[in-house]
C-alpha cells in the first residue's frame, strides 16, 4: 500500500465499504496521520486490545515490552477491561485514552494503527474483517476462525486491503521449530509416511455442570455473543470454557491442533488434506458441562502421507511420553518436535541377522528465547516492512482447514472429501453447511455469500 496515492486508498477504501452498513464512513475518514504510518519506519506503533482476557494480555503486554504503544482497550465485559488498564497503568505507566465496549468504537480511531484480537473463537472473524477494511493491521489470536469460510473471508479482507494479518501461532517465531522443520526438509528422514500431531491436557479435569442464570452486571451479554445463536447465560459457556462449546469454538481440535497441525503443514509443504474422520467423545467425563470431546482422534488423507491427530483431557501421557508435539515419520527415523525441544529418533533394519540403525539420529536439542515475544516483534515489524509474517492470515487458514474438517467429520460421524481449489466438502450438504455458519442478526460479515438467519 506504500505505493499508492492517499487519494487511491481512501477512493478504495470508501467503495469497498459502500455495501457493509456497519462499517459506514469508518475507512473513508482515515487521517494523514493513519496514512503516513503504514510506511513509517522508526514509529511507535499504535495498538488495541480487543478482546482483554489472558491471552489478549499477553500478547498486548508483549507490544508494549517492544515500544508500542496502547491507545484502546476493549471487552463486553468492563471488569476485564478494568483489571488490563490497571496492569498496563502499574507495570508500563500508560494510560489507554478508550475504554469501550463496542469494538467498532476502535476501528473509528483515527490514531490506532493496529488491533490485538483476544475475542473467543466467533469474534475473530467480523473484527479483523472490519479492520482491516478500516485501514488496521491485526494480529488474531488461534484459532483463525470459527469456520473455514469465515477464514477465507479474513485472508481475502487481508489482502483486498493490503494488510498485514498475523495469527497467534507462535511456534512459527521458534528458533528451535525452525530448526526441526529444516531438518525434515533436508530429507534426512527419508520418505515420510505418517505425520502425527496430538494434545494431552492432564490439567482439564471435570467441568461440573451449572443452571442458566441472569449475566454478570458488568457484563454486555448480547454483544458478548454477537452472531453466535441467542440463548441464556450460562457461566459454563463464559470466558476461558467458551472453547468447549461449539457456537464459540471447536474444542481442543482447534485449540491446541491450530498450534501442532501448523506445525505439521509447515513440515510437509501443504495448505489441506484431500478427506478426514474423526472419532471420539465424552469418555473421561461423560456427565460433564462440555459440549465438546474430551477424547478425540482425527485421520486425514493427504498427497503421499497420512496425518493424525490425538488429545484428551485429563490424562498427560501422550505420544513419545510427550503432552503435546508433533512427530513426522519417515522410512529412516522420526523427528520429534513440541514446544520444550526437538530430537531424532532412527530407524533400525535388518540385514544378514543384524539389526543396524538407518541413520544417525540427533539427541534433544532444547528450546531458548521467547518465542511469543519474537512472533508479537515479527508483526510489529511487519507493519513497516509491508512483508506477510511468519504466520501470515493465509497460512493460519490453511492449517485451520484440517482442524474443522476433521470437527465436521466428528459432528457429521462420517468421512468428509475435501475439494482444496474450491475450498468445499464434496457431495455431503449436511457437512457442507458447517463451513461457513449463518450469523445471527443483525450480524453480518462483510465478504461471505450468505450469513444472515
Amino acid at each position: 500500500m506504500s505505493t499508492r496515492t492517499r487519494r487511491t486508498f481512501i477512493k478504495e477504501a470508501a467503495a469497498g465499504a459502500a455495501g457493509t452498513a456497519m462499517l459506514g464512513s469508518r475507512a473513508a475518514a482515515m487521517s494523514a496521520a493513519s496514512q503516513d504510518r503504514v510506511a513509517g519506519a522508526n514509529r511507535r506503533v499504535r495498538v488495541a486490545l480487543i478482546g482483554c482476557g489472558g491471552q489478549g494480555n499477553g500478547d498486548l503486554r508483549a507490544a508494549l515490552r517492544l515500544g508500542a504503544e496502547c491507545v484502546a482497550l476493549c471487552d463486553v465485559d468492563d471488569e476485564q477491561t478494568s483489571k488490563t488498564r490497571a496492569r498496563i497503568e502499574k507495570d508500563f505507566n500508560a494510560a489507554p485514552a478508550l475504554m469501550t465496549r463496542d469494538f467498532r468504537r476502535v476501528l473509528d480511531r483515527q490514531d490506532v494503527d493496529a488491533v490485538i484480537i483476544g475475542t473467543p473463537d466467533h469474534w475473530h472473524a467480523l473484527p479483523t474483517v472490519l479492520a482491516c477494511d478500516a485501514g488496521k493491521d491485526v494480529y488474531v489470536e488461534k484459532p483463525l476462525a470459527l469456520t473455514i469460510g469465515e477464514g477465507r473471508v479474513m485472508v481475502n479482507a487481508a489482502r483486498r486491503r493490503d494488510r498485514i494479518v498475523q495469527m497467534g501461532t507462535q511456534q512459527r517465531s521458534s528458533a528451535h521449530y525452525a530448526e526441526a522443520i529444516d531438518f525434515v526438509k533436508t530429507g534426512q528422514l527419508g520418505k515420510i509416511r505418517v505425520v502425527k500431531a496430538w494434545a494431552y491436557q492432564d490439567w482439564m479435569g471435570n467441568i461440573a455442570r451449572v443452571p442458566d442464570s441472569v449475566p454478570p452486571p458488568t457484563v454486555d451479554y448480547d454483544m458478548w455473543l454477537g452472531p453466535a445463536p441467542k440463548r441464556p447465560f450460562n457461566q459454563n459457556r463464559f470466558h476461558f470454557n467458551f472453547r468447549w462449546y461449539y457456537d464459540y469454538s471447536g474444542g481442543l481440535m482447534t485449540d491446541w491442533g491450530a498450534h501442532m497441525i501448523d506445525v505439521a503443514n509447515w513440515g510437509m509443504g501443504v495448505t489441506a488434506p484431500r478427506s478426514a474422520t474423526s472419532v471420539g467423545g465424552k469418555f473421561g467425563f461423560p456427565d460433564d458441562a462440555e459440549e465438546t470431546p474430551d477424547t478425540q482422534q482425527a485421520l486425514w488423507e493427504c498427497d503421499g502421507f497420512s496425518m493424525i491427530w490425538e488429545h484428551a483431557t485429563a490424562i498427560g501421557q501422550g505420544p513419545y511420553m510427550r503432552d503435546h508435539g508433533v512427530a513426522f515419520h519417515g522410512n529412516n527415523g522420526v523427528l520429534v518436535v513440541d514446544r520444550g525441544g526437538w530430537e531424532v529418533l532412527p530407524e533400525t533394519e535388518t540385514k544378514s541377522g543384524k539389526q543396524t540403525y538407518r541413520m544417525i539420529g540427533q539427541p534433544r536439542r532444547r528450546a531458548s528465547g521467547d518465542m511469543h515475544q519474537d512472533h508479537v516483534k515479527n508483526f510489529l515489524e511487519c507493519m513497516d516492512s509491508r512483508k506477510r509474517p511468519r504466520s501470515d492470515v493465509e497460512i493460519g487458514h490453511n492449517s485451520m482447514i484440517a482442524c474443522h474438517l476433521a470437527n465436521i467429520a466428528f459432528r457429521v460421524s462420517r468421512r468428509v472429501q475435501w475439494d482444496a481449489a474450491n475450498e468445499r466438502i464434496v457431495n455431503d450438504a449436511e457437512a457442507q453447511k458447517l463451513v461457513m455458519k449463518p450469523y445471527r442478526a443483525p450480524w453480518t460479515l462483510p465478504g461471505a455469500a450468505s450469513t444472515q438467519i
